[in-house]
């Protein structure tokens, strides 16, 4: 595809994506630049945000995106409850840094619950591309309770989680949720410099 091509792709994705997606889409921008500032005001962002997200994707035909949004929800929630309980006390949740031992544990169990889920996938026909699909749902799954743990490599595993997220969208011409997951890659670029600047004070 030429970059002409291209680029009418993604303005023609854009001009059919309703105002509930373009809202949820914000809500999740600010999301993410609130989760990296430590405010805990990012989680009722992202409880508004994946409950439209939940609907536009039960509506779209799109089960498995509303049933990972829901969950979303309910770790917007955790994440709430968590950071103002540390925040109303004088030991604030602080910013913990994972040793490699832990993060292979984690990439390994996360790999293997994918290779899982994408056997099912292949099996029931119901995703395109199975595996890419599977790692996408659950490494976010899994990420998003780091996030809420404030384990320092979670934004790196976002950069991960969105690099995949933009092949996938792209293999199935989610054109302008391409640009959104761009945005979210630099955010969480952001994100972990913020977090490491912080984690070096605190320590």
């Amino acid at each position: 595809m030429s970059d002409s091509s291209l680029l009418n792709a993604i303005i023609d994705g854009f001009s059919i994506m309703s105002n509930w997606e373009i809202f949820a889409a914000s809500l999740g921008i600010a999301y993410v630049i609130l989760a990296a500032r430590e405010s805990q005001w990012c989680w009722p962002l992202a409880f508004i945000s994946t409950l439209i997200y939940t609907f536009l994707f039960w509506e779209g035909q799109l089960p498995m995106q509303a049933l990972l949004n829901f969950y979303y929800m309910g770790m917007a929630i955790y994440g709430y409850i968590l950071w103002r309980q540390h925040g109303l006390q004088e030991d604030d949740l602080s910013i913990s840094s994972w040793s490699i031992s832990k993060q292979i544990q984690f990439i390994l169990l996360g790999a293997f619950i994918s290779y899982i889920v994408g056997l099912y996938l292949t099996y029931s026909a119901t995703s395109q591309s199975p595996y890419l699909d599977a790692s996408v749902t659950v490494f976010s799954v899994l990420n998003t309770w780091l996030m809420a743990k404030k384990v320092l490599q979670n934004w790196l595993y976002w950069v991960v989680i969105d690099l995949a997220a933009i092949v996938l969208y792209i293999q199935h011409g989610y054109y302008a949720t391409v640009v959104m997951y761009g945005v979210y890659l630099v955010l969480a670029v952001i994100g972990f410099i913020s977090w490491q600047t912080l984690y070096k004070q605190q320590n």
